[in-house]
């Protein structure tokens, strides 16, 4: 039994150190946050609401049926149900009916209305995917900013390790009288400042996974963390393809430019809905009704005289009971020109939606010209800061010889090895830069987020 405990108790260790030590791909960040965002949980409220106004709307086509019910007693001077005679008395009397009415015809304001809630359903539903576009380009990049700092920092521990070498050996030329301990001592300062950029890239690691787990709403962020590989620029086909064609490929997709086309549908039902005011209303109703009362009533007592007379409450319920059916017409006449002002509005409110379609697409249009732009121009900067490295890895290598000949003091060797160091750092910052708006460009192409 012991025995069956402990694997057990080994088995979930395992199974939560496996949990905890789990490296998060940019897929399963973007899929993550999609699901668990609050921003979007919070969307997803309106659009059920949105769906819930869709069965209003269908509900304006049923006949409504109430019914109800009255008790009650009186005393003092009351008029008898029996006879309509007002007399001294106690009356206590009880009343029921049933209420039906249905709209026959409003101007078809009842159809506009459920079409502008199927609209508002499919606008609502764009406005939702556009969101979480805006989230998916938010996590990429926030993605991305872990790995170059993950890479940042892989660079400055590797130089280090370099470093730490360089200062070994030179005690030991120092130790041997071949160099002055001057040089020791820049070596030293060298290493002091770079255990100080690990330190800073440590924090600036931990900082970039905390703004990513707190997009994706991960609030475990020691044991959160990506995936740990070093990505290059992937192979990519999208700067073949003109601005202006990638343009047009996403104004057939892009849900923003969706919401607004579903907006400009809405404001035209608004005005239909409007213009319907206009017409008469044409309702149809039904009631029936019943009361019972402990009042006599007088009957003929078949020698010419009456009788009192009062009937069980069953009885009376259907001696008392009538219905009245029928139609109602309303024409709408004069209303201080509150259905003219109603049109002029939703009039402006159409104006207003198609001046908006047209603002998304022009935003749309720069935004991906820029995106173009921006892909060049930082592929030109990795490519410029690649040459800059090579370069300064090559004056590292010969400054490296000359030092250890003694040709060279040991501040401009540090010099050297600084610029190779800077030149590093320049070309991790510049390829993830590279990759992101490449990325974004792609995104806008309708090419789903992936480092593949």
């Amino acid at each position: 039994m012991k025995l069956k405990v402990t694997f057990a108790i080994l088995f979930c260790a395992a199974f939560i150190t496996q949990a905890q030590m789990k490296k998060w791909t940019l897929e399963e960040c973007v899929n993550y946050a999609v699901e668990n965002n609050l921003t979007i949980e919070q969307f997803e409220l309106n659009l059920e609401n949105v769906q819930i106004d869709e069965v209003d709307a269908w509900g304006n086509f049923i006949p409504n049926l109430t019914a109800n019910t009255v008790a009650s007693e009186r005393s003092g001077l009351v008029t008898n149900p029996n006879t309509n005679i007002i007399e001294p008395g106690q009356i206590f009397s009880t009343s029921a009916g049933i209420n039906s009415g249905i709209t026959l015809f409003d101007g078809l304001r009842n159809i506009y209305q459920l079409q502008r809630a199927k609209l508002n359903a499919i606008a609502t539903q764009y406005g939702l995917e556009d969101l979480k576009d805006d989230i998916r380009l938010n996590v990429a990049e926030a993605y991305l900013q872990v790995l170059s700092n993950k890479e940042a920092l892989k660079v400055a521990q590797a130089q280090y390790q370099v470093t730490e070498q360089d200062l070994k050996r030179t005690k030991e030329l120092v130790e041997s009288g071949v160099l002055p301990r001057g040089d020791l001592l820049d070596i030293e300062a060298t290493a002091a400042t770079q255990e100080q950029q690990i330190v800073n890239g440590e924090a600036q690691v931990l900082i970039a996974k905390v703004n990513l787990a707190q997009l994706l709403q991960i609030t475990d962020y020691q044991n959160f963390d990506v995936a740990d590989e070093s990505y290059e620029v992937p192979p990519s086909e999208i700067m073949a393809t003109s601005p202006e064609t990638i343009f047009a490929k996403a104004l057939t997709f892009r849900n923003d430019i969706k919401l607004s086309e579903a907006n400009i549908d809405i404001a035209n039902k608004d005005l239909q809905i409007a213009k319907g005011a206009r017409y008469p209303t044409l309702n149809a109703f039904f009631n029936y009704n019943t009361f019972y009362t402990n009042q006599f009533r007088t009957i003929p007592d078949g020698m010419g005289g009456f009788i009192p007379f009062r009937a069980d409450f069953i009885d009376q319920l259907w001696l008392n009971d009538g219905i009245s059916y029928g139609f109602q017409l309303n024409v709408p006449i004069f209303n201080g020109f509150s259905t003219e002002n109603s049109i002029k509005r939703s009039k402006i409110d159409v104006k207003r939606a198609e001046l908006q379609l047209e603002q998304t697409k022009l935003e749309l249009e720069n935004t991906i010209q820029q995106a173009h732009v921006n892909v060049a121009t930082f592929g030109k900067a990795y490519e410029a800061a690649q040459k800059t490295l090579d370069a300064r890895k090559l004056a590292y290598d010969y400054a490296k010889e000359r030092y250890e000949a003694g040709l060279l003091n040991s501040f401009d060797f540090g010099q050297a090895q600084a610029r190779v160091d800077n030149a590093e750092a320049s070309v991790i910052r510049s390829k993830y830069d590279y990759i992101f708006r490449l990325k974004i460009l792609e995104f806008f192409y309708g090419v789903p987020l992936s480092l593949e």
